[in-house]
């Protein structure tokens, strides 16, 4: 569920419960599975066909902030574990092998009954892993929450060079004051400005020429 905030830029309640009643969780019928451009179906498909997925989608349903029937899709990221299309596909095993609802939540698990995992079970894990990190990146466990996946995907795009435009579609951001945040909070984005000012801030003014008619 981390690696989905992360890289599809959720806000908690789409992909963790929370004491948020207006929340609306993605589920499992929101879940779109695609080989090229071949669909598959997310309760039937055989497993040879789920290890062959390249493309995930996500289906606007009954989330406030999308337009129904809406899609938000990622491909492979390259990386084995770390990587949305490993992530979802992870989780359709684990709701088929429970013969799981088409309105479960995809933050839903069994173990002998139906649990959810909540945004506060996954705050924990990320402080834990930043305990372990602090020494190294000077973050402390207080500085991160659940919140903090969905800046951090954005700030990742934006180190990337990805276009802002792309960015605010894929997060669904209506305005761009989260975009002007993360520019100024991007070591990568903000670093090299002072020489590249230096290096190509000389400039001439186009003269004024006075018209006579």
């Amino acid at each position: 569920m981390l690696i989905l905030g992360f890289f599809f830029l959720l806000r908690p309640g789409e992909y963790a419960a929370t004491d948020n009643p207006d929340s609306t969780p993605f589920r499992f019928q929101d879940v779109h599975l695609l080989i090229n451009a071949r669909r598959l179906n997310p309760f039937t498909a055989a497993e040879g066909e789920l290890n062959q997925v390249n493309f995930i989608a996500l289906e606007f349903t009954n989330q406030k902030n999308g337009v129904r029937g809406e899609l938000i899709g990622l491909g492979r990221s390259g990386h084995p574990r770390w990587c949305p299309v490993y992530a979802i596909l992870s989780r359709i095993r684990h709701l088929r092998a429970h013969n799981a609802a088409l309105q479960t939540p995809i933050y839903q698990y069994y173990n002998h009954s139906w649990h959810a995992i909540t945004s506060t079970m996954l705050t924990n894990q990320l402080r834990i892993a930043i305990t372990a990190l602090s020494s190294t990146y000077g973050i402390q466990p207080l500085d991160v929450s659940v919140r903090s996946l969905r800046a951090s995907g954005a700030m990742a795009l934006l180190s990337a060079r990805v276009d802002t435009d792309v960015i605010r579609l894929l997060g669904r951001w209506r305005s761009d004051e989260m975009l002007r945040y993360l520019h100024v909070q991007s070591f990568p984005l903000v670093a090299p400005l002072a020489s590249q000012m230096l290096r190509q801030g000389t400039y001439t003014l186009i003269p004024r020429i006075p018209i006579h008619g």
